[in-house]
């Protein structure tokens, strides 16, 4: 730890890695998940209409919610919004996992979306604070773009591998020692920031219209 923390460069550099395991397993349920629906349709007896939820709860909440996680971020601290989106996210998984009906894992979905958007909103503006020379800010946004394209390789592949040889439920249970070890790291490795403070308020009105309106869009 004393190591980690008498060299700033060798920090954000992990710092870099922390979030970009974050971005990975936001893209991984994104895929993973499309690969199980035929057995999840299946073993919960979705119709073809319903099944669509199964993808669109989080995609509304996770694309609704994005701006207004991200404002709480400017306003609370970035690494307590991440944090928070990554336990929201983690024990989402856990309870899509174990749904025994339709309800709990749509309603499961919802709330992993409420978890992406929250991780998702603020770790480009880790990025981007961590690193703000021009030079290593990109090597560090390419890092990011190729976990973000190759998760989504990955995700089919693992979600094929999962679903025939477990079963569908460990396409969310494999978020967990993810999402675990992440927050750990995360916790003790990412610098802290207080953020503007919650005295400089959020436009409430204003966040609920963009919200409703891109839930309508979604």
């Amino acid at each position: 730890m004393s190591l980690i923390s008498s060299s700033p460069d060798r920090r954000r550099w992990i710092t870099l890695m922390i979030v970009c395991l974050a971005q990975l397993m936001i893209v991984l349920d994104v895929t993973i998940v499309n690969v199980a629906l035929p057995s999840i349709q299946h073993e919960l007896h979705f119709s073809q209409a319903n099944l669509s939820w199964v993808v669109n709860a989080f995609l509304i909440t996770f694309g609704s919610l994005l701006l207004l996680a991200g404002r709480l971020g400017d306003l609370a601290g970035r690494k307590r919004v991440f944090l928070a989106g990554l336990t929201v996210f983690t024990v989402a998984s856990l309870l899509c996992g174990i749904a025994p009906s339709q309800g709990a894992l749509i309603g499961a979905r919802f709330l992993q979306g409420v978890g992406a958007a929250a991780q998702a909103s603020v770790i480009l503006a880790i990025i981007v604070t961590e690193f703000p020379e021009a030079a290593e800010r990109a090597r560090a946004m390419s890092a990011y773009v190729f976990v973000s394209v190759a998760g989504g390789s990955l995700g089919l592949l693992a979600g094929g591998v999962l679903t025939q040889t477990l079963s569908w439920h460990w396409v969310f249970f494999v978020n967990l020692p993810i999402g675990i070890a992440t927050f750990l790291l995360a916790n003790a490795l990412i610098r802290s920031d207080s953020g503007l403070g919650l005295a400089h308020g959020v436009d409430w009105l204003g966040s609920l219209l963009v919200t409703v309106s891109l839930m309508s869009a979604i």
